[in-house]
């Protein structure tokens, strides 16, 4: 199969180092350096115009560009045939998406939405946790993933409510929130706070979340652009066990889990720890998913119906706080 990249920034260039075996064919940006770089590194043709790239050869098309253009660039893909990898959030808002949804179903094409944080080691590792019932009934997740910008980041296109569609919640906090629904499934019940503390803008960049299943089960989310210190906790609790990863490499720390397990009188638990100081290989292991999906002739794990359900998450608790 063949790749295309359209946005050649940060993260179109970690999608085409996990190309894997695909050829790419073309990658297109706004700014024509950015392109040049990306093909003069992994091959293909260069352009500053996206729609060359639809219109290329590829099989597969990855979309890394500002939120306002990521579900009108899929669309113009999917009508042209081609499966998708879409960049997190997807858009700025559940119903651009739904148009996309419609004909991926009816062109039978495959769609994953790039959460990458589902492919890390500790989160595969408490997935087969939770799947082999280590924990048993689960309770609760408690999260917190942050980091402090950067010199003029408010300057910058995620400032731009027109552009972005919100802040942290949608930067960070929907990775929080699709993890927290792959755990404990649809939440029912939605409540929200967001604070601008430090940045100023148009934009959060605080968000706190109070999210209930209809199992009672609740996630206690946190998400911030006023972390000095990069940051990534993800808790969960069950009835015989709790999971604490901590870390994703990097400046967020070396990533590591560790379970404790409770004994049957009680007491300090049973702990083992699990670290993976290595490089980060889940942008690898997200493509190899959708590489698999579109050979087994399905839906990828983390595709656009689950990130339609995160994006109404986000707009119940802006419309709650009065800014959508």
């Amino acid at each position: 199969m063949k790749l295309g990249i359209i946005g050649c920034g940060l993260i179109g260039n970690k999608r085409a180092a996990a190309k894997r075996d695909l050829q790419i064919v073309s990658a297109a940006d706004a700014f024509f350096e950015k392109a040049k770089a990306l093909t003069d590194k992994f091959g293909g043709k260069p352009s500053d115009k996206w729609q060359n790239v639809i219109d290329s050869d590829a099989d597969i098309v990855v979309i890394a560009v500002p939120h306002n253009q990521l579900a009108i660039i899929a669309l113009e893909a999917a009508k042209a045939g081609k499966h998708i990898l879409i960049e997190k959030p997807a858009a700025r808002r559940s119903d651009e998406l739904l148009p996309l949804a419609k004909i991926v179903k009816e062109k039978n094409l495959k769609i994953k939405v790039g959460y990458n944080h589902r492919f890390h080691p500790s989160i595969q590792k408490a997935k087969e946790f939770i799947d082999n019932k280590v924990l048993g009934d689960l309770y609760f997740i408690r999260a917190f993933y942050g980091h402090g910008g950067r010199i003029g980041y408010e300057k910058e296109w995620r400032f731009q409510k027109k552009i972005s569609g919100g802040g942290e919640l949608l930067d960070q906090g929907s990775h929080l929130i699709d993890l927290s629904q792959w755990f404990l499934g649809k939440f029912t019940k939605i409540q929200g706070n967001i604070q601008n503390y430090f940045w100023g803008g148009e934009v959060e960049d605080n968000a706190f979340m109070l999210l209930n299943t209809n199992k009672n089960q609740t996630a206690f989310l946190h998400s911030a652009w006023t972390e000095w210190k990069n940051t990534f906790l993800f808790e969960i609790t069950g009835k015989n066990a709790k999971i604490a990863i901590n870390g994703l490499g990097g400046s967020y720390g070396t990533e590591q889990i560790t379970l404790y397990k409770m004994l049957p009188q009680m007491g300090p638990p049973e702990t083992t720890t699990w670290s993976f100081p290595f490089h980060d290989n889940s942008w690898q292991l997200e493509m190899d998913e959708l590489i698999n999906a579109i050979k087994e002739n399905r839906q990828p794990i983390g595709g656009i119906d689950e990130a339609i359900e995160t994006l109404k998450i986000i707009e119940q608790i802006y419309i709650t706080n009065g800014v959508l």
